[in-house]
């Protein structure tokens, strides 16, 4: 790479998040001291920010959603980010919610991430997970089933704008019994 066009080829990323190992792709550099050297240089003069280690944003509009899904990977956004956004449920939600390989709540520029812990074939399973813009959010099947497996009892507004033929394709891969039931019942009640 030429000297001098190492913060031009960030810029340019479609990426508004990116970790050192996003960097070390676009630079084509392995050597990870002179790349910590040159980021800690830009976040010094504010041509990048740093907002957790190893991670940088070019700027401070950066998508909270591509963040939430790149400090803990695997995950994807989900729970009740994706059903109040498609009106299943009617509460305000201000925490982005995550299904993710461990429990964990950080608070970064003001904003809430939640991560709920899932188990592996779960979260490695993409069906019902959509990759747009850089981020990996779960479709209003897989929230609304994700919701069911780490809730025994919760409340929808909403549940007309369901697929029910995604959530049958999606629910074998929780393998829970309680957790079918439970779908049936308000597949029934939904059809009243």
């Amino acid at each position: 790479m030429q000297k001098g066009n190492y913060l031009t080829d960030i810029l340019r990323s479609l990426k508004t998040v990116l970790t050192i190992n996003d960097i070390a792709l676009i630079w084509k550099d392995s050597n990870s001291k002179a790349i910590k050297s040159r980021l800690s240089y830009y976040a010094k003069n504010k041509d990048l920010f740093r907002v957790r280690r190893g991670i940088y944003v070019k700027n401070k509009e950066y998508s909270k959603l591509e963040l939430a899904t790149r400090i803990f990977t695997p995950s994807y956004v989900s729970f009740e980010t994706v059903l109040a956004k498609e009106g299943l449920i009617f509460q305000y939600q201000t925490k982005i919610q995550l299904a993710s390989y461990l429990n964990r709540e950080l608070n970064i520029d003001g904003q809430i991430y939640s991560y709920k812990k899932l188990k592996k074939t779960i979260i490695t399973n993409s069906i019902g997970v959509e990759n747009i813009n850089e981020t990996s959010i779960a479709s209003p099947e897989r929230a609304f089933l994700d919701i069911l497996y780490t809730n025994n009892n919760y409340h929808f507004d909403n549940l007309r704008s369901l697929n029910w033929d995604k959530v049958m394709l999606i629910l074998p891969i929780y393998n829970n019994k309680r957790m079918s039931k439970i779908v049936m019942q308000l597949f029934k009640q939904s059809k009243v």
